[in-house]
């Protein structure tokens, strides 16, 4: 029997009987990984486990660990619910089903709408479906072929994608009595889907065209297992009780109105948290040699022009006029930074010169985007320009690493890093891009941390590194970044006088620790489930006296404590102690100080903390040393 080699990614080779499979290498490794496998990437190509191998092919065996073994697998899940939609409504009309991070979906056109009172029917023929073990047949036609199949299925809107693809072969899957237009790829069955819920609906124009048909979107998830499902459905139930949207209104921190959209209006309350996030800041910031600055919003329309942000953003800018000239809101703060450097004559003895900057910018996003304070249309950016010489990057990369991770810890925030190298649209030389990649990579390196590389997917000026956090949730968020830039100086060119009484550029690191502060604010709220540490709480305690008797005693402890800088309140309502306490709780203030004849007559409060309960009695001056001491240091609330 003839033979094939395919070679594993650690090298290793393998000998197969000619017409062999993905799916036969996987049996061949071993049968858990056969059971477990999703796809398989063949010499960099994701395609489906029923692919023919040929002699020589590179092959990695995917599972659900990947996110390319998520995507076929959920993708195949969005097929199987579509199928089950048609069983149940034959005149649907489909359009597009891909998979998306954590689940699916598939917009779809049909009448009456479904509601989610449909979704256990569509289930139930899902699991038939499922049970029927039908495989997923991959066909090759012709486009002319294409067209007159889908044609004949009265299919507008895949008709429409097919018209607008190129002339050559078009591929389409089969499980069972279902077809759909689909480059794939899929799993072997639908007995592999094993575990699926169907969860929202929501509305979708036909290709993002507002003036196209409105058609329904319907979301659903899926996974290898029910346990996996179940616990990812209750991460969902957990993220839907700290949904920053619902716990802003419930603290009172920030609304939204519709005489501003995708602009957000902060509260009192609200802005003792965005001020303590700035204070905290401000002192990380002067600690580390930087100097503040303030640059305006509204900049000449040329100056963006020659920043090249123009090129990029001019679709999501606002604009003015002043004067009969042109004007821009900024939605970056990169040239002002540049300018002021280019006020005074710099000396590399200036160098790294860092200046940092809390910058409102603006940058119009669509409505349907808009998502309370993670996607707004105004934030503050904390940037920070550093100016500095080449052989200064790798030094000061290993100070911004250090930086980054003493601001994560103080939210007890987990990371992830990455580096994004060069990409194929790009300025500078090779040289200069293979110093600026070798610096990021060692400075990860001296740290000792762990990275993804992301090939080609640097900033056109420069390669980055990323900082992902990971919430009490496990979601991960992409915060802080640090970009190298070789093209900004150049084009504003910027310049220092070097040792030898020559003129050199600077290169300039961009980077930010928070990113969007209110979008670092909502991951907060989330992360926390609006229970800020006391440093953070914009109402750090309660008084609360046992009956209107003590109300002057009550009071008397509140002023102490505000007189030394404490955010408290005496709440000398005529509600009931037990109520009171309990409204402070579900305002999430960190400590409540019960005060009745026996405190009063020592000088004492009784403490009771939101989550650990009564914490007994103690004299009031001890109380305040626990309490500062507390909020000096910015404790976590464990």
């Amino acid at each position: 029997m003839r033979t094939i080699h395919v070679e594993l990614p650690d090298g290793a080779r393998r000998e197969l009987a000619a017409g062999s499979t993905a799916l036969s290498l996987a049996e061949a490794i071993s049968r858990r990984l056969a059971t477990e496998a999703t796809g398989a990437r063949i010499n960099g190509q994701v395609l489906s486990l029923t692919t023919p191998l040929r002699d020589g092919d590179n092959v990695e065996i995917l599972t659900f660990d990947s996110r390319e073994g998520q995507d076929v697998f959920r993708h195949s899940a969005a097929h199987l619910m579509a199928s089950a939609i048609m069983r149940l409504r034959p005149c649907t009309k489909l359009a597009i089903g891909p998979a998306i991070e954590d689940g699916f979906y598939y917009d779809i056109e049909t009448e009456p709408p479904l509601t989610e009172e449909d979704f256990p029917a569509i289930e139930q023929e899902m699991e038939r479906i499922v049970h029927e073990d039908s495989p997923f047949l991959r066909h090759e036609v012709s486009k002319k072929k294409a067209i007159e199949f889908f044609t004949e299925r009265q299919d507008p809107y895949k008709l429409e994608l097919i018209e607008g693809l190129e002339d050559g072969t078009i591929t389409y899957y089969q499980h069972g009595e279902f077809v759909d237009l689909c480059r794939g790829p899929h799993l072997p069955s639908t007995g592999r889907i094993r575990a699926f819920k169907l969860l929202s609906l929501a509305g979708a124009y036909w290709r993002g065209d507002e003036h196209r048909q409105m058609l329904q979107r319907v979301y659903g998830t899926a996974f290898p297992s029910k346990k996996d499902l179940d616990e990812h459905l209750h991460r969902l139930a957990e993220a839907e009780k700290r949904d920053h949207r619902r716990l802003g209104k419930q603290l009172d921190l920030f609304s939204f109105h519709s005489a501003g959209p995708g602009f957000p209006f902060f509260h009192p309350k609200g802005m003792i948290v965005l001020n303590e996030l700035l204070q905290f800041w401000r002192e990380e910031h002067r600690k580390r040699g930087y100097s503040e600055i303030r640059t305006p919003i509204v900049l000449d329309q040329a100056l963006w022009q020659q920043s090249g942000h123009w090129d990029h953003y001019r679709e999501n800018m606002y604009f003015t006029q002043i004067d009969e000239r042109d004007f821009a809101i900024k939605p970056m703060n990169c040239p002002g930074a540049m300018l002021i450097y280019k006020t005074a004559l710099r000396s590399y003895r200036d160098l790294p010169m860092r200046l940092a900057e809390l910058g409102t910018v603006h940058r119009h996003e669509k409505s349907g985007v808009l998502h309370g304070l993670s996607r707004v249309r105004m934030f503050t950016q904390d940037d920070a320009h550093i100016f500095l010489t080449v052989d200064q990057i790798q030094d000061e990369v290993v100070s911004l690493i250090d930086f980054v991770a003493s601001m994560y810890q103080v939210f007890g925030l987990e990371y992830t890093v990455e580096l994004s190298t060069r990409p194929e649209k790009s300025i500078g030389t090779d040289e200069m891009w293979e110093h600026a990649t070798t610096a990021l990579r060692n400075a990860l390196n001296v740290k000792g941390l762990t990275y993804k590389v992301n090939e080609g997917d640097g900033a056109f000026y420069g390669p980055k590194i990323d900082f992902h956090v990971r919430d009490s949730l496990k979601r991960s968020w992409q915060c802080a970044t640090i970009q190298l830039d070789y093209g900004m100086p150049d084009k504003f060119e910027l310049e220092y006088a070097g040792p030898d009484g020559a003129m050199h550029r600077p290169v300039i690191i961009h980077r930010v620790v928070y990113g969007a502060i209110e979008r670092f604010l909502s991951i907060l709220i989330e992360h926390f489930a609006g229970a800020f540490p006391t440093w953070l709480a914009p109402v750090q305690v309660v008084v609360i006296p046992v009956s209107d008797a003590y109300g002057d005693y009550a009071h008397s402890v509140a002023r102490r404590l505000f007189e030394l800088g404490l955010r408290v309140e005496a709440d000398l309502s005529t509600e009931s102690m037990k109520y009171k306490i309990r409204l402070a709780q579900t305002r999430q203030v960190p400590y409540m100080l019960i005060v009745g004849e026996r405190e009063r007559s020592a000088g004492a409060v009784a403490v009771r903390h939101r989550r650990k309960g009564d914490l007994g009695g103690m004299p009031l001056e001890e109380y305040i040393a626990l309490l500062q001491n507390e909020v000096a240091t910015r404790a976590l609330d464990v």
